[in-house]
């Protein structure tokens, strides 16, 4: 296995973080074992939301060997908050309408010393959003310098790069010229570690960070500002460093779902007709996957209840497996209940009702919940494809091909998610305090030019490929050619 640890992309580390990381990786080896040397093998399920919608089929461990067909395409993430699996989703998505079998392989749901890793890091990233959210000065003095300039120091890289390795015994089954498109670094390093040759690295966050980095694989980013960033590893050090190597780095669009953008024409219309006739808006805001911003979707919510009381606005609410910040909000929130129409966990009557929204009399509140990850976070592919206006936090959602309002970030990283929304007019800046989303909530409501013009842009940035990303990190992929 090569040492990724010691030089990165021909830039020398400094002993002292070699030294830390390699301490690190045996404080968790004692903790949890090691396991060098294993070799587990693999077996494929089908999972009750993704293998009939694009034949996703889930890896776990087995007795047996896996034998994988001539045309899969591995799908490595982790399971922090809902984003990355979203993007997983994305990648899975686009894989199967270009004719490909993707395999789903979250780490996190390895009983092994690597994943357990991961788990211990997902509850301590998890509390630190939900604090952040709590206590201001947490916020200010730890969290977001670490989210914004921590992460970004290339020195970080080291440390990940060195606990990556003890995820390779998970995938030592895996033949090493399998196609592998990884949502998180993590299973980047991994799959590099392990000797895998057709590796994608999809970078999520438009703020170059040296979190991301996976020598050894094809890195991808959304926009051009963060592939200039990544390019020259700009800021990664004190230091001048030498940039990333040619024809390692390619910026290839949003990601996002085969469903969404072969659709996009039709929604975006629908979206627009709709405004043009003055029905009810349907908004849709989403509950995160650390479920750390709870006063704020009371605030809408309360703000939002005359408008939705008068019809003028129907509300879709997709709480994820977030079930006590729906009870919260049913005791805390005035005839929140009484506006409330809940789905829970009863995949079937939700999926039918969105397949009838349209000819249907709704008005009100629509609440989702499903304990299962996999029908929480589709819920909202479900409902953005109804809905006017996706009310959300600048992470992976910043992406995607609805008009969107932006709430306050949970990580300086996400800010700049909003930033590219709004240069390209299909969603707004971030307003980070309840004062400036109601304002633009009345900007909004008082005058449909906004939405009408977040619509024009998103068919123009359509015609121009900004959405097909996802396509494009499967063709990197399977070593095709972009367009």
């Amino acid at each position: 296995m090569r040492d990724y640890s010691s030089v990165i992309f021909g830039n020398k580390m400094p002993k002292k973080a070699v030294k830390k990381a390699e301490k690190t990786k045996a404080k968790y080896i004692k903790k949890w074992g090691d396991e060098s040397g294993a070799n587990y093998h693999l077996k494929a399920s089908e999972n009750d939301v993704l293998t009939d919608i694009m034949n996703v089929r889930v890896l776990s461990f087995s007795d047996e060997k896996l034998e994988l067909p001539k045309n899969a395409v591995i799908i490595g993430n982790i399971r922090m908050g809902f984003g990355h699996y979203r993007i997983s989703m994305a990648m899975a998505s686009c894989a199967h309408a270009l004719g490909y079998e993707p395999y789903w392989l979250d780490y996190c749901s390895f009983d092994s010393t690597g994943g357990k890793m991961i788990e211990h890091s997902n509850e301590m990233y998890s509390m630190g959003s939900r604090c952040s959210q709590k206590y201001k000065l947490f916020n200010k003095f730890f969290w977001e310098p670490l989210n914004s300039e921590g992460f970004k120091k290339i020195t970080y890289n080291v440390g990940d790069q060195k606990n990556s390795e003890l995820l390779v015994p998970i995938i030592e089954d895996l033949p090493k010229d399998v196609p592998y498109i990884a949502t998180h670094v993590w299973p980047s390093q991994a799959a590099v570690h392990a000797g895998l040759t057709h590796v994608v690295n999809a970078i999520p966050d438009n703020w170059p960070m040296a979190l991301h980095l996976s020598e050894g694989a094809l890195h991808t980013v959304q926009t051009p500002f963060a592939y200039l960033g990544y390019k020259k590893l700009d800021k990664f050090s004190d230091k001048e460093l030498k940039h990333m190597p040619d024809n390692t780095l390619f910026n290839v669009g949003h990601y996002i779902d085969h469903e969404l953008v072969s659709n996009l024409e039709k929604d975006t219309k629908a979206r627009l007709d709709r405004l043009n006739k003055g029905q009810q808006l349907r908004f849709l805001m989403t509950v995160g996957g650390a479920g750390a911003q709870y006063p704020v979707f009371k605030h809408i919510v309360e703000f939002l209840t005359p408008y939705i009381k008068a019809k003028k606005v129907l509300l879709f609410m997709n709480f994820g497996d977030h079930s006590a910040v729906y009870d919260k909000m049913v005791k805390e929130v005035k005839d929140f209940k009484n506006m409330s129409l809940c789905y829970k966990d009863n995949w079937e009557e939700f999926k039918k009702f969105v397949s009838g929204f349209d000819t249907s009399k709704n008005s009100g509140i629509i609440s989702v919940l499903h304990e299962d990850i996999f029908k929480a976070v589709y819920s909202t592919n479900l409902l953005m494809r109804k809905s006017d206006l996706l009310i959300s936090k600048p992470s992976e959602l910043a992406y995607y091909p609805i008009p969107k309002l932006m709430i306050q970030r949970v990580g300086g990283h996400e800010y700049y998610g909003s930033v590219h929304a709004s240069e390209l007019g299909d969603g707004t800046f971030e307003c980070d305090t309840v004062e400036e989303i109601s304002s633009m909530f009345d900007l909004l409501l008082e005058s449909k030019e906004v939405l009408v013009e977040m619509n024009k842009n998103i068919l123009n940035l359509n015609k121009i490929g900004t959405y097909n990303g996802a396509y494009n990190v499967v063709k990197l992929a399977v070593n095709k050619k972009l367009d």
